[in-house]
């Protein structure tokens, strides 16, 4: 999979900016809030319209300005594409794929995929459940757009039972449509969760390799998905796994009136992860910590391999100068297997191993470096 060209239009604080990508590897080089990250992110949105930063959408249009596009030549499954995204200050986003305007912005990651790795990620071990079910998310959007119109359709039915419950008092007669509500969620619900069972199988899998490999000291790293406790077998049917939740759900009627919150779902998930038998959460050291962010990450990088039959670009947002030389010579090994994009401020130490094309970042301009 190959990213060969891409074009900015008042997106943040590009203007209008073009670059031509070479077939391995790139080094994005300059000061901080020059806007590398901006770059990076514009590329992940090509996998289907997310952002992990923006809190809304017209944060990505350059101020004073209605809109931001994006547009990207890509090289993939074969085949050359011509990605096209709109982004509207408010409303809708559009996307295009050879000039053919697309009904779901998810079948952007039936072409083009991304893994990216940014400092936050390091504390995805440490951090609470949100943090690694939106990692669990992000995969699986890019790996299955059913998966990303499910959880679009459960994300915006637990928004609207949360305001039922918690407006309750104001307005009763809303109550009536409440279980109408939380069986629609246990139906996406079911969706997501055999969904997560089984990825999080594979990616425990392929980390557990990689843990190893990165550790040198044979570490084992171990991730069990953990949901609705009384989902016997997240691995079952999806009209098995919908009855369980609706069960569940069931008991816990009063307990949601009383508290006005809904407490049980898969927007409770998480994946529970342990190294040499203790939670990492708790008892990992530093070093660990990070060598298992490092395998969860080039996990989901093996797992769109095997799917789609080559690599998924790499992002990489300015990390090395976070991880042990160790853990930079592991990283920069692996990336050369496909094209990669590094952020960093300056082009130093272990990134020179890598033959790259140098680009200098500086107020929303890109120009070739030394």
């Amino acid at each position: 999979m190959q990213l060969n060209r891409l074009s900015l239009s008042n997106y943040r604080n590009y203007k209008s900016q073009s670059l031509e990508l070479p077939a391995g590897a790139a080094i994005l080089a300059g000061e901080n809030a020059q806007g590398k990250t901006n770059l990076l992110e514009s590329v992940f949105l090509l996998t289907g319209g997310r952002s992990w930063r923006a809190a809304r959408r017209g944060d990505l249009v350059a101020f004073g300005q209605e809109k931001a596009r994006i547009e990207a030549d890509v090289f993939s499954r074969g085949r050359e594409f011509h990605l096209e995204l709109e982004l509207p200050q408010s409303g809708r986003m559009q996307c295009a794929v050879n000039g053919i305007k697309q009904k779901r912005q998810g079948e952007l990651a039936e072409i083009f995929r991304c893994v990216l790795f940014s400092p936050e990620d390091l504390y995805l071990i440490r951090e609470g459940p949100a943090a690694r079910r939106r990692f669990l998310d992000a995969a699986l959007c890019q790996l299955r757009p059913r998966y990303g119109l499910a959880l679009a359709e459960y994300t915006k039915l637990l928004e609207h039972k949360s305001k039922i419950l918690r407006t309750q008092e104001e307005n009763p007669s809303m109550l009536a449509v409440l279980p109408d509500f939380t069986l629609r969620m246990n139906q996406y619900g079911a969706i997501l969760i055999r969904y997560r069972a089984f990825y999080a199988r594979r990616l425990a899998e392929e980390a557990a390799k990689i843990q190893q490999a990165v550790s040198g000291c044979g570490e084992r790293l171990e991730i069990r998905y953990r949901t609705v406790s009384a989902v016997q077998d997240p691995e079952a049917s999806e009209q098995q796994i919908f009855e369980w939740l609706s069960e569940h759900a069931k008991s816990h009627e009063k307990a949601e009136l009383q508290s006005r919150q809904c407490l049980t779902g898969p927007h409770k998930d998480d994946l529970e992860i342990t190294v040499n038998g203790a939670a990492a959460r708790g008892f990992a050291s530093q070093g660990q910590t990070r060598t298992a962010a490092l395998a969860l990450k080039f996990a989901e990088r093996e797992i769109l391999k095997d799917d789609c039959g080559e690599y998924p670009v790499m992002l990489l947002d300015d990390v090395l100068s976070e991880l042990d030389s160790r853990r930079q010579e592991y990283l920069i090994q692996q990336t050369q297997g496909g094209q990669v994009i590094v952020t960093c401020c300056e082009r130093e130490g272990r990134l020179r191993q890598l033959k790259a094309a140098s680009f200098l970042v500086e107020k929303g301009a890109i120009r070739p470096g030394n």
